[in-house]
């Protein structure tokens, strides 16, 4: 049975900073070079490569290494490599990894997400020459007149109609912060992004970013590589790591808009990701959510089914179900709002090290078996369900 089925067995990341001065691509290569040594693998045992979105020419600050060019730089012999931007979410590279193996095209892939959104900021000329066009095209050109430019805007819209409708509040929605916060000081790697706890009274003074998000929910631009290895199950006798399987994944994506679609696609792909498994959300020990907006995490909360819809705000309200010692703990390594914007892989990068029992510092009690790890936002969704068997 092992031999159909794909296991994370490699974990991971380099420094995670703010305007490091170490180019991405070394960064990749730092932590490429970790999860080489977690999973006991060499480079020639690698035989796939997997990236979320793929370079960006023009803006490389959001996403400055391509499977291209980590192939070149290492040397690696692949038997099936992709980087695009077209999938359901950042995690769904890792997904393309997993449906590989399965096909038993690779036995040991490399999944990665780099960012250098900071150090790009530093230096625009380099990394940032395509973020200012003359013309305006695409859905832009329905925001843009507007000033409506960031996604900050556009998921301030659902979290406003959840707060009329549902009567989410600021006080109730300051928990996903200050849970991150909570968990980031207790991440050694987190320590350029976070060094001090967010209290609610310095939540609920913070300057307004887009009605009703405030400053604190809104992730930081930081500058890192994340890395997972995704092996088959009949080469689980290569590494010396813990393996933990892929149990499930799901990205649905009703339509692919910010502005004409009822609900976010993590609703979708939240009920979706229960059809593909025997696990119900009782079962879950721990969760690691798409925070780039603290209102995202109440998405995924309600979609998956841990509380009904509308309730989001009510199952978080005081922070207890989702601290580190609760019913439910998130975000346990501080999510992109306490150890910067990872953009996706940290959540399935932490969930991994929960369920090994090797989250030094902010491990779950108890024996975690079950995980589920979340990317996206808007109509972008991806989910992973992620077993110790």
């Amino acid at each position: 049975m092992a031999s159909t089925e794909a296991y994370i067995t490699g974990l991971g990341q380099s420094e995670v900073g703010v305007r490091l001065p170490r180019h991405p691509l070394l960064l990749t290569v730092d932590a490429v070079r970790e999860a080489l040594d977690d999973a006991g693998l060499t480079l020639s045992q690698i035989d796939g490569v997997f990236t979320y979105p793929g370079k960006m020419n023009g803006y490389t600050a959001f996403s400055p290494v391509s499977s291209d060019d980590l192939i070149e730089v290492l040397g690696i012999k692949s038997k099936w490599h992709l980087g695009a931007a077209e999938q359901p979410a950042q995690l769904a590279a890792i997904g393309a990894a997993v449906m590989a193996v399965k096909q038993g095209l690779v036995r040991h892939a490399i999944c990665f997400r780099t960012v250098y959104e900071a150090g790009g900021m530093a230096d625009p000329g380099t990394y940032m020459s395509g973020a200012r066009q003359d013309t305006v095209t695409g859905s832009s050109q329905w925001t843009s007149p507007f000033w409506a430019t960031s996604a900050a805007c556009w998921t301030a819209q659902y979290a406003a109609r959840h707060m009329h409708r549902y009567g989410l509040t600021r006080e109730q929605l300051g928990q996903i912060a200050i849970n991150g916060s909570k968990n980031a000081m207790r991440n050694p790697r987190a320590r350029a992004i976070t060094k001090e706890e967010l209290t609610l009274d310095k939540y609920m003074s913070a300057r307004m970013i887009s009605t009703p998000l405030c400053l604190y929910d809104c992730d930081r631009f930081s500058d890192a590589s994340t890395v997972v290895i995704v092996s088959a199950g009949d080469a689980l006798g290569e590494v010396k790591s813990t393996p933990v399987r892929v149990a499930a994944m799901s990205g649905s994506v009703d339509r692919y808009s910010w502005d004409q679609v009822e609900w976010p696609a993590a609703y979708e792909t939240g009920a979706d990701l229960w059809t593909r498994t025997d696990y119900t959300a009782a079962d879950v020990d721990t969760v690691q959510f798409y925070d780039g907006f603290a209102f995202l995490p109440i998405t995924w909360l309600e979609g998956l089914g841990f509380c009904e819809k509308g309730e989001g705000g009510r199952f978080i309200e005081g922070g207890t179900r989702i601290a580190l010692d609760g019913e439910l703990p998130m975000n346990t390594f501080g999510g992109q709002l306490g150890a910067g914007r990872l953009h996706g892989f940290g959540f399935a990068h932490e969930a991994v090290n929960q369920l090994r029992g090797t989250a030094t510092g902010r491990q779950i009690a108890g024996d975690p078996k079950l995980a589920v790890a979340t990317s996206g936002g808007g109509p972008m969704a991806a989910a992973l369900l992620l077993a110790r068997d």
